[in-house]
């Protein structure tokens, strides 16, 4: 898999995140620093850039959030460590926010190229915009691609997070438009019994469509404040 991942420079849902160490804003980390914890790893272009700098503080924003739900925010560019640290020191200047999660300084873009966040056809050494959602475990579950010029919307990637989590938690999936304390879809049945009794739960719940699609609301041991 480490074979695969250097030669096309791509991480896929599914596989464990590759592993790595790097100088941060916060000092150094591993990945493996993040075992037992949901990761959000996230590039972004370029310091002291416009689209970069309203991320940033609304990352910052919503890190309580994120914190909430056992997810640790890491942000990458191939800026350099005393770079990123102007940088966020520049935006604690002008608005008071601090950036409470480490920037990792990939400067020989190692970290960038094994994820897969450089697009030559864009650019060669700066990264594009990508989201990474591992999960406690270590393994991928989402990837996201923005492009250079479009800010991500931050509530989305919560929302993901959340979904995971409660998708994992209740053995079931989460229909389109899904948002935190809806109900979530059942998983279809895979007898013909189960398929009638399902259907005569629909019927009596009101709770689907038919046998393939129904919903039920989430335990509440699944559900957080």
């Amino acid at each position: 898999m480490d074979y695969e991942i250097m030669m096309n420079g791509t991480v896929k849902i599914g596989q464990r995140a590759p592993e790595f160490e790097a100088v941060t804003t916060m000092g150094s980390i591993s990945l493996n620093d993040y075992k037992g914890k949901w990761v959000v790893l996230f590039s972004h272009p370029g310091d002291f850039t416009p689209v970069c700098t309203t991320e940033m503080i609304s990352f910052a924003r919503a890190n309580t959030y994120f914190e909430n739900m056992n997810t640790c925010l890491i942000g990458l560019s191939v800026d350099s460590n005393a770079s990123h640290l102007a940088w966020v020191y520049d935006i604690y200047c002008r608005t008071g926010i601090r950036i409470p999660f480490p920037i990792i300084a990939d400067r020989n873009g190692e970290i960038a190229r094994k994820y897969g966040m450089i697009s030559n056809d864009v650019s060669n050494t700066e990264t594009v915009r990508n989201v990474y959602i591992i999960d406690d475990k270590g393994i991928v579950r989402t990837i996201l691609i923005y492009p250079m010029n479009i800010g991500r919307f931050i509530p989305e990637i919560a929302r993901i997070v959340q979904a995971l989590q409660m998708a994992d938690c209740t053995n079931a999936s989460t229909p389109a438009n899904w948002i935190p304390n809806q109900p979530v879809i059942v998983s279809p049945p895979h007898t013909f019994s189960e398929l009638e009794a399902r259907n005569q739960e629909i019927e009596s719940n009101r709770n689907g469509i038919s046998w393939y699609l129904s919903f039920k609301n989430p335990d509440n041991n699944c559900i957080r404040d």
